[in-house]
């Protein structure tokens, strides 16, 4: 992809026009990245109700019912579905499975497990399998 800055007093606020002859994925995912909105996940614990953003949450994991939100030192719950909040979050973040949303940034290694399923472990400790049905979307991201 070839990418042109041009600096001028008349381009305030800044606007982007994008050109291709196709909508491809790449060009998908510049949108998104020009779209993304920091939109602020509303959590529970306890009984206060606490405001967290996007680069805070790890991991978002479905445990027995419940929506599990993991950051870097705590675990918070939301009544919210998972398909909800993956909406909300942004493009940072991606499925790996049926009940986990992780977010990519926050990856610390991968582990190659039997049967070619990789385990994820992130930054803050937490790991969790990626499903067979998500796993090409990620080895494309990570280009491998």
């Amino acid at each position: 992809m070839k990418v042109n800055v041009e600096l001028s007093k008349e381009f305030s606020p800044p606007h982007v026009t994008i050109y291709a002859d196709a909508i491809t994925d790449e060009v998908q995912r510049v949108i998104d990245v020009l779209d993304e909105k920091d939109i602020p996940l509303i959590v529970q614990r306890e009984n206060k109700m606490i405001i967290l953003k996007s680069e805070e949450v790890y991991m978002i994991r479905v445990e027995g019912g419940d929506t599990v939100i993991y950051t870097e030192n705590e675990k918070y719950y939301s009544r919210r579905r998972l398909y909800e909040m993956l909406e909300q979050i942004g493009t940072c973040f991606m499925q790996i499975s049926k009940q986990t949303v992780i977010n990519l940034s926050c990856i610390k290694s991968i582990e190659t497990g039997f049967g070619g399923t990789l385990l994820l472990k992130l930054k803050n400790g937490s790991s969790d399998y990626v499903s067979r049905k998500y796993l090409p979307d990620l080895k494309r991201y990570l280009g491998i």
